[in-house]
């Protein structure tokens, strides 16, 4: 092994309003105190209660991608597992997300955007 993983990081625009957006799916805490991190209005971090860490980097010109246009990819996705999909959907809307894919009702998994344009997926748990 050559290196733990220490968060994985979103560009965006607005660095808290999407750290309380996936504060609002996940849990946790926005901008706890770390000596990793500094945070403020380019850099914003999300500490989950399961140790996890999410990083929100402010990018000026910033552009979404468009799943699934190769185009403006998605380059990376976040799988969150989830109980209940229509739930988890219905919650994370409310949030702010965007459904892109609901699957037709056939698959235990749906594709959402967060309020950036980052495309994350739900998987029945």
């Amino acid at each position: 092994m050559i290196a733990k993983l220490q968060c994985v990081v979103l560009d965006c625009i607005d660095v808290v309003e999407l750290a309380r957006f996936y504060r609002g799916l996940l849990g946790g805490q926005v901008n706890r105190p770390d000596p990793r991190w500094s945070t403020g209005d380019a850099w914003a971090t999300l500490h989950t209660d399961d140790g996890a860490v999410l990083a929100f980097q402010r990018v000026d010109d910033y552009r979404p991608p468009h799943w699934p246009d190769s185009a403006r990819p998605q380059q990376f996705h976040l799988d969150l597992a989830v109980e209940d999909l229509d739930r988890s959907q219905e919650d994370a809307v409310r949030l702010g997300a965007t459904p892109l894919d609901a699957g037709g009702g056939t698959r235990g998994w749906r594709v959402l955007a967060d309020p950036a344009g980052h495309p994350f997926c739900f998987v029945r748990h």
